[in-house]
């Protein structure tokens, strides 16, 4: 039997390898090979059941399922072995993270600790289902994976740090992409090897978002949902608006994770232009080491007010234990282009002061409690019409690297306390409707949003470690 005979024989499913595209141009879907859901470290399940690979096409159930399950099986493939031996899904998830193909009608998706739910929507004739998208799955997925390596993000009542994991879940989808050599020939072929460009990885969701454009023209990109190829530079969000048009920045976590996901994206770039070969193996050679060096800062870096700067500076450090330095002017570049690390900063993160904080780097590990590193800070419920005090898990680890990023006029962002920290994100969250308020603990005076049409991401709730009430997250949108 020849080669040729032999993968002919492999069953196959139809998926879109990234995206259903902006319509009516849609990409075209292509044969995979039938996914294996039980992929280690990471694995996935789907609560619908199975159907026959019979080779469905889009709009059909079917399809949906495979193109969900592909997207799960290489997320799980993409970060697995780059994660520390021993992680695992949060508790809560359980042994298999679980995806729900059709929660309910509205252009969203999110994950929670319960799972991954998808949802969708019919809008101008085209329904949009949010588990038809490579792209989305895997962005929740990456929710997951940052959970598995950081709980403590969770319920940090951060902007920075709640940014972070949506940045990571655009960075998951863009590396889960860039382990397919069509993708990468694809994206060479669209930047003429300038990956810093604007192409088919760059661009998120392509339809979600033109199907959110229908409703609000200037709440996404003009031509997808977000894009990691941008020039948007760090600002403190305790000083941002708590919401804009996607050509202004804002505190809101997606607005202000690509700050993070654009320099990223200028990290694998500038690694890929200093491989030897800069081809698809050498693209897809820079987008693990990237990926391998964001993982071994994020379990590393502590939580903190200035988070971003203490993520890249924990990249830079990696990059001086793996690679000896490398890439240490790819990863200055990119964070010092974009803001998250001033130039002092930059230049601050040296071969001996990564030696001399090395002990505690290497002593890092994934994991541990969901409250690790943050402190409470009890703040007035009245003022903020809740009827008792309302406590909120501030990000306060020690930090390893006296860091922060640019400051406009010159120098360095004197980082925010943590007290500012947490009661900014708490009246963000307020001023964009995000929080569930239940009756028994609002004032007379209280300003509680309670469309239905936007979704809670947090909620207050009777404090589990103490007196009052507590704040705490739902799941990531």
């Amino acid at each position: 039997m020849t080669v040729q005979q032999q993968q002919a024989t492999i069953p196959t499913v139809l998926v879109y390898e990234d995206d259903p595209g902006f319509p009516p141009q849609v990409h075209m879907p292509v044969p995979h090979p039938v996914p294996h859901l039980d992929t280690q470290p990471f694995p996935t399940a789907i609560a619908e059941a199975a159907p026959q690979p019979d080779g469905a096409g889009p709009g059909t159930e079917a399809f949906r399922y495979w193109v969900t399950a592909d997207a799960l099986s290489r997320a799980s493939q993409t970060w697995g072995p780059l994660v520390p031996t021993g992680t695992q899904w949060h508790p809560m998830a359980g042994r298999t993270l679980t995806a729900h193909l059709n929660a309910g009608n509205d252009l969203n998706a999110f994950y929670d600790r319960k799972g991954l739910w998808f949802f969708r929507r019919t809008v101008a004739g085209v329904t949009v289902a949010a588990c038809e998208s490579s792209e989305v799955v895997e962005h929740e997925t990456g929710h997951a994976i940052l959970d598995a390596l950081r709980p403590q993000l969770f319920n940090a009542a951060s902007a920075e740090a709640a940014a972070l994991h949506e940045a990571f879940g655009d960075i998951s989808a863009l590396l889960t992409s860039l382990r397919l050599e069509s993708l990468r020939i694809a994206v060479l072929a669209e930047t003429q090897g300038d990956l810093e460009l604007s192409s088919r990885v760059s661009r998120m969701a392509e339809q979600l978002g033109w199907a959110i454009r229908q409703g609000h023209p200037s709440a996404v990109d003009p031509d997808c949902l977000r894009n990691l190829s941008n020039s948007f530079f760090y600002r403190d969000p305790v000083q941002l608006p708590p919401n804009g048009p996607a050509n202004m920045l804002s505190s809101e976590p997606h607005s202000f994770s690509r700050v993070f996901s654009g320099a990223f994206l200028k990290v694998v770039a500038g690694i890929f232009r200093q491989q030897d070969l800069q081809d698809q193996a050498g693209l897809s050679l820079a987008a693990e080491t990237a990926a391998q060096l964001l993982v071994d800062a994020v379990v590393a870096a502590p939580v903190v007010s200035a988070y971003y700067a203490q993520v890249a500076g924990h990249m830079i450090a990696a990059d001086q234990r793996r690679n000896g330095g490398k890439y240490g002017q790819s990863l200055r570049s990119a964070f010092i282009r974009h803001g998250i690390l001033s130039l002092e900063a930059a230049a601050s993160i040296t071969e001996p002061e990564v030696a001399r904080r090395g002990a505690g780097i290497a002593e890092a590990t994934p994991g541990g409690g969901d409250d690790e590193g943050l402190t409470a800070v009890t703040i007035h419920g009245a003022t903020y019409g809740v009827t008792q005090p309302l406590v909120l898990s501030a990000p306060a680890e020690e930090r390893r690297f006296g860091i922060a990023g640019s400051d406009p006029a010159g120098g360095s962002v004197r980082p925010a306390d943590p007290e500012r920290v947490a009661t900014s994100y708490l009246e963000d969250l307020l001023r964009r409707g995000r929080v569930h308020v239940p009756e028994e603990h609002r004032t007379a005076a209280a300003f509680a949003d309670d469309s239905p049409f936007r979704l809670k991401t947090h909620e207050i709730t009777r404090s589990t470690t103490g007196e009052g009430l507590a704040l705490v997250r739902r799941g990531f949108d």
